[in-house]
């Protein structure tokens, strides 16, 4: 994987995050259960076994799952290029993962919240808020990606860690994004104040080093105690902007667009329930339709019969 030689099933390399996290989860608890096993004679029982065991121990069904991503991987290409006969990660018996709720902040709430942060750091938070971008991105953006004239944010890299810039998460993460009218005056502010330019970080703790997420989190955390907020996080803002932008009525093959999602499915999967359309409202639209479709139809009836009254009294076979 980390050579390239390896992908995932979409055929793109996997992230050096993605890597790190795969070989946490086979040294912290899948070799330990199952290291002792030659390749080809682990079995579907064997795996149970592992999740059965991951699960009595008292571990969260989201990180189970998890653990067996890159087991998962593992067994899907050797069964593809016939180095096992069967695949024993398919048909588990698998822990039900809860939806967890993401935080949605309103729009006076989310004002208020950029309001009472530092301000040194209150450019990043609200260029989540306002234009959806994930930490990694937020965190490579340069200030030449951003173009105050033409009023947009051109997303072209993320950040790891560990490896620096990488490419975004998928194709589709590299975007365009609209800078809305109050995400404008904090980013104008934030330029005139750290006077960077060109290919200096946007965000940076220096114009070459990226901020650090947990320390503009601990620092945006005892700011929003202080004024009595609700704390969020990079990723609920993300979720904010979405939401901020179906509320305003932009369409799901836009929002995808802005979002960075690979696939507008993806976008109707994440926000579908809060885009427009219960039922309703649904059969109020179609009622509307119905009405405006018979009124056009009545209407068109009303300036055809006189020519068509005249037409027969002519003795015309023509309709006109």
């Amino acid at each position: 994987m980390k050579a390239g030689a390896i992908r995932s099933r979409k055929g793109t390399a996997y992230k050096p995050s993605a890597i790190r996290g795969y070989e946490r989860a086979l040294k912290l608890r899948v070799l330990p259960e199952l290291g002792h096993l030659r390749f080809g004679e682990v079995s579907r029982r064997d795996v149970q076994r592992l999740v059965d065991n991951l699960l009595a121990s008292g571990l969260a069904p989201s990180t189970v799952v998890n653990t067996l991503n890159p087991l998962q991987a593992i067994y899907r290409r050797a069964l593809q290029r016939e180095e096992v006969l069967t695949n024993p990660t398919e048909r588990l018996d698998l822990p039900r993962q809860d939806s967890r709720r993401e935080r949605i902040a309103s729009p006076e709430e989310a004002a208020r919240l950029l309001e009472a942060l530092p301000h040194e750091d209150r450019a990043a938070w609200a260029t989540a808020m306002y234009a959806g971008l994930r930490r990694g991105e937020l965190c490579a953006l340069r200030v030449s990606d951003v173009d105050l004239a033409t009023g947009v944010i051109r997303v072209e890299r993320a950040w790891d860690d560990h490896e620096g810039e990488i490419d975004g998460k998928t194709k589709a993460a590299r975007r365009t994004v609209p800078i809305a009218a109050v995400l404008r005056d904090v980013l104008v502010e934030h330029l005139m104040t750290t006077k960077r330019t060109g290919e200096a970080l946007m965000f940076g703790t220096t114009a070459q080093h990226p901020f650090e997420p947990s320390t503009v989190r601990r620092r945006a955390l005892a700011a929003w105690k202080a004024a009595g907020l609700e704390p969020i996080g990079l990723h609920e803002c993300r979720h904010t902007f979405a939401s901020l932008m179906i509320a305003s009525g932009v369409n799901a093959k836009a929002l995808c667009t802005y979002m960075g999602h690979a696939t507008v499915a993806i976008t109707f999967d994440t926000y579908g329930k809060l885009m427009p359309g219960n039922e309703e409202e649904a059969a109020g639209r179609l009622d509307a339709y119905l009405a405006r479709a018979a009124s056009r139809d009545n209407g068109a009836t009303t300036e055809l019969e006189p020519v068509r009254s005249r037409a027969v009294e002519s003795g015309s076979n023509s309709l006109v």
